[in-house]
């Protein structure tokens, strides 16, 4: 039975951004894997405007699964696939473990690093680093400090906000993920400035 799916503010108003980065760095076909999908808005959103490329929606939240099949049943599409459990700190990811049919050619990260544990972006980055085959993307958004150092006020002041929530929270450096990625084999390909002063950092599996 369909359910009412859960809507968050901030992906209505990035989803456009975003997209027209994705339609720009994405590989042409294969399938993305989308870690931490959330309330599944922006698989929903995206699938369409992205063929022939499938989705591969995934959530470390079991209760937000439901809203990604909420949002799903809203896509008449079998490129939106149905939603997996990923915990990106495994070792091992269900995608491993049953491949999709079409092979994941790129990876898609929204405003999880920040508030998520650090352990958390280097499996992030790990998990990247073991599935992407040789051109693959791996695409994230969010806000970071460049050089240890806050872009902007507001970000400091989210920061801390973050970190108050929870310790083990924060917005990143963007010199410690690229850092932490190069030791996974994926190199820093583009850094690209979004609105509300976030950025979309694009990294590549080497070919």
């Amino acid at each position: 039975m369909s359910h009412r799916p859960r809507r968050v503010p901030a992906a209505e108003r990035n989803r456009s951004a975003i997209l027209e980065v994705l339609q720009k760095v994405l590989p042409p076909s294969g399938t993305v894997l989308e870690v931490s999908s959330g309330t599944g808005q922006h698989a929903a959103y995206f699938t369409p405007e992205l063929a022939p490329r499938r989705w591969q929606p995934s959530e470390f939240d079991r209760a937000l699964i439901g809203s990604i099949e909420d949002w799903r049943e809203r896509v008449p599409s079998a490129r939106l696939l149905p939603p997996v459990t990923l915990d990106a700190r495994d070792p091992v990811w269900p995608v491993e473990e049953t491949s999709p049919e079409f092979p994941i050619s790129a990876i898609v990260n929204i405003n999880m690093i920040h508030i998520a544990p650090w352990a958390a972006c280097l499996g992030l980055l790990a998990g990247a680093g073991r599935i992407l085959p040789p051109g693959g993307i791996l695409y994230l958004y969010g806000p970071y400090r460049r050089g240890g150092i806050h872009t902007v006020t507001s970000n400091e002041d989210f920061d801390r906000s973050l970190q108050a929530r929870d310790p083990q929270w924060g917005v990143r450096d963007l010199d410690e993920v690229e850092a932490a990625a190069k030791g996974e084999d994926l190199l820093l390909d583009q850094v690209i400035e979004m609105p509300v002063n976030n950025l979309s950092v694009v990294f590549r599996k080497p070919a």
